[in-house]
């Protein structure tokens, strides 16, 4: 029987908590710099790669532009969620910018052909937040996602800049044969699109024009044009009263 090792799940998660808070505080960036690169190095050993050292090196010169699109998407949070107060609030208390960041160092890592790693960043904080986005997927500026939870966004979805997504939105594949797992086959999201909650986008041929609204509870297997407003009808009856009581 092959044996699997499963510790490594706890490695990566207290890899990926550091890595976010050395982020954004400098402080913890000094004091968990060295820890950072020694179990990156080990970790990636395991995976038997050999460039490690590279990766860890080219990984750095990446986190500058990570930090400059977190703070994008920090203030597009702001902008949208009547309810945060400031800036402080979104970075300390807010799971959907959490979950950003997180995919958004995953994804680096993914893009330098790190195995492995960049999902179990992924699932690490799918099981805190309940939002999961593969770290494959391609996610623009100012990214917005309200609530958050139930989120879905599979590995070759790609999002525009200043779209705003709720709790249990699936942007998913419909089922395709395991050959054709290296095509697109996650939608594709343009620019300035709102998809509200428990929508269902599926394939990956579709496309969510810019400037649409998709509402919620709706199920995309269809493009939809650029400034379209998508909508779930349904009917709702009311019992008349009968001695007080419906």
């Amino acid at each position: 029987m092959k044996s699997y090792n499963v510790c490594l799940k706890d490695t990566a998660k207290t890899f990926t908590k550091r890595l976010f808070y050395s982020l954004f505080d400098c402080q913890q960036e000094e004091e968990h710099g060295a820890y950072l690169e020694k179990t990156f190095l080990k970790v990636l050993k395991t995976f038997e790669v050999d460039n490690a050292e590279q990766i860890w090196k080219t990984f750095k010169t990446n986190l500058p532009e990570i930090r400059r699109m977190l703070d994008l998407d920090a203030v597009a949070f702001e902008n949208n969620d009547p309810a945060s107060y400031n800036l402080a609030e979104i970075y300390l208390a807010y799971p959907g910018f959490h979950a950003i960041s997180i995919y958004r160092l995953s994804h680096a890592l993914y893009k330098l052909k790190v195995p492995i790693l960049p999902r179990m960043m992924s699932e690490y904080i799918h099981g805190i937040t309940g939002i999961d986005i593969h770290p494959g997927a391609t996610i623009g500026e100012s990214f917005y996602i309200d609530h958050g939870t139930g989120i879905v966004i599979g590995e070759t979805s790609i999002i525009g800049k200043d779209v705003k997504i709720y709790q249990g939105v699936t942007l998913g594949g419909i089922s395709v044969a395991k050959s054709l797992a290296s095509t697109k086959r996650h939608p594709t999201i343009e620019d300035n699109v709102c998809i509200y909650a428990n929508a269902t986008v599926l394939g990956g041929d579709i496309v969510i024009g810019e400037n649409s609204v998709i509402g919620a509870n709706v199920w995309i297997t269809e493009s939809v044009p650029e400034n379209s407003l998508v909508t779930y009808q349904t009917e709702i009856k009311i019992r008349p009263k009968k001695n007080g009581i419906r």
